[in-house]
């Protein structure tokens, strides 16, 4: 990918790694920083007079201290809309293996299953259409809309669910425990925030009727991934797709870590996002958003 860099005179200063103990000493003397996962803080703002702006290569904003930064006079831009493709595939590419049972039939057939069978084909693992059923879509936003689009051409009927515990917000939604208690998937794509947190918990997997796949190629933490494992060893569930967990890389007692190997688990490493495509759109807004900024017109900002 080519990497441009902004139009006005700089010094580019670039760092392949950077933990968040290093954040004052790389940033220190610069106007403008770029990041990603690494937080800014308001003890890192306070240390650091001459930063006046914050670009983060990525939707989530969440590692930013914004009020901190509003205080501090630096505005915050983020890059919007480059994962309309490239997450609502990765999506469906984990809903379509675990309802078609991918995963078990590749693993069985590595192993000679195919052979022992001594037929032209073998039923170890359950198969289901996706067509005549229903999913529900936790997030409503420019790729959860692009999600719906893809189900209903495979002839699913959509849901919206309601934000929960909200009544009231319009007939794009469907109320939360509806969508409980009659999706076949239930998929993820809202923003990680206080009330989304464990969107989807012990409780909720009670209240699910048909055993749904959950899917959450969003963020970490809007499933409890605990709790999902729990659901998916008493039957509530019948598989789980996950391309993010609440931390990253996981360690090894993460629970959907240590749940990856089942043929109903998929596990992707924070993947959904990176196709070349949009990659390549996530490094022109950054650059975009520098320079609009320091031609005093900044774009896409939060703060």
């Amino acid at each position: 990918m080519d990497l441009i860099h902004p139009n006005a005179a700089h010094e580019w200063i670039q760092h392949d790694r950077s933990t968040a103990e290093d954040v004052v000493t790389r940033l220190a003397g610069a106007k403008v920083a770029i990041t990603n996962k690494v937080p800014i803080t308001a003890g890192a703002l306070a240390q650091l007079p001459d930063l006046r702006f914050v670009t983060v290569a990525a939707t989530g904003y969440d590692c930013i201290d914004l009020d901190a930064c509003n205080a501090c006079g630096v505005t915050v831009s983020n890059v919007r809309g480059y994962a309309k493709s490239t997450v609502p595939e990765h999506t469906f590419a984990l809903i379509l293996a675990l309802k078609r049972a991918i995963p078990g039939y590749r693993n069985a057939v590595l192993k000679g299953r195919w052979q022992e069978e001594q037929q032209f084909c073998f039923f170890d693992y359950p198969i289901s259409d996706l067509a005549g059923g229903k999913i529900g879509i936790i997030g409503e936003g420019v790729i959860g809309q692009a999600v719906g689009k893809i189900a209903e051409a495979f002839g699913m009927e959509v849901m919206f669910a309601a934000h929960k515990g909200v009544e009231g917000l319009g007939p794009l939604y469907t109320p939360f425990e509806q969508v409980l208690a009659e999706a076949d998937v239930i998929t993820c794509h809202a923003p990680l925030t206080p009330g989304t947190r464990n969107v989807l918990a012990m409780p909720e997997f009670r209240a699910m009727k048909r055993r749904p796949i959950i899917v959450n190629t969003a963020r970490g933490g809007l499933v409890n991934e605990a709790d999902a494992v729990a659901a998916l060893e008493e039957g509530l569930i019948s598989g789980l797709g996950f391309d993010v967990l609440t931390s990253e890389p996981p360690s090894p007692d993460n629970p959907i870590f240590g749940a990856a190997a089942r043929p109903d688990v998929i596990l992707t490493p924070h993947t959904a996002w990176a196709s070349d495509q949009a990659m390549a759109e996530v490094w022109r807004q950054v650059i975009e958003s520098i320079d609009a900024f320091l031609s005093g017109a900044p774009v896409r900002t939060l703060t």
